[in-house]
């Protein structure tokens, strides 16, 4: 079995989603970062894993179901931090981010009995979701985050370490107002799509 990882900031107005802003003011942008998070958590939960870990920047909220141990996010960049996240796991772990509520259990339903690692390429050119047999920090430390190249470098990381890599299906991150409007459509039924919905109606 696996751990699964969820990196993640306290969904406060100000500090999450800033891109959202405008068209969304900074207490919607909150809130629908609330939401993501949310959609996040419930599918890691109904996943298989022996372990599920919240890496959190912050302080958990309501939005928090049972089943998780929450542990703080070390200071310093994101692949820092990423790479502190593994540094907690003793065998097969996957981490993702908050920032695909379309996630489902079924997409985190993995193994590597085929690979040493698993790569979930992002359409903006990051990723959102990378999986270790052996978890190594090593092999996050220095790659450049938040970049249009983050994921081919990541990747190539991987594969030049002698890892067999299989890739998982690519997803959109929301980073925007567009790309929020296009996962709500793939995820019509989640605490995200009501969330964005309130937004439209001035809710």
């Amino acid at each position: 079995m696996i751990t699964l990882l969820v990196i993640a900031k306290e969904p406060r107005p100000g500090r999450v989603k800033t891109r959202l802003t405008p068209p969304f003011s900074p207490e919607q942008a909150a809130g629908l970062a609330e939401a993501a998070l949310a959609d996040t958590l419930r599918a890691v939960a109904e996943a298989p894993a022996t372990r599920r870990v919240l890496v959190l920047d912050g302080r958990p909220g309501r939005w928090l179901p049972p089943g998780f141990d929450v542990v703080p996010q070390c200071a310093g960049g994101l692949d820092i931090r990423l790479a502190d996240a593994f540094a907690r796991c003793s065998g097969p772990a996957l981490l993702i981010g908050m920032d695909t509520p379309q996630v489902t259990p079924d997409l985190l339903t993995v193994d590597f009995r085929d690979c040493d690692a698993l790569f979930g390429p992002a359409e903006d050119g990051g990723f959102w979701a990378l999986g270790l047999a052996r978890p190594e920090p090593g092999l996050l430390r220095g790659v450049p985050m938040s970049a249009p190249q983050t994921g081919a470098v990541q990747r190539e990381r991987l594969v030049a370490a002698g890892l067999r890599v299989r890739d998982l299906p690519r997803l959109r991150d929301v980073d925007t107002a567009d790309d929020a409007r296009a996962v709500a459509a793939l995820a019509p039924h989640g605490a995200f799509a009501a969330r964005l919905a309130g937004c439209a109606a001035g809710r």
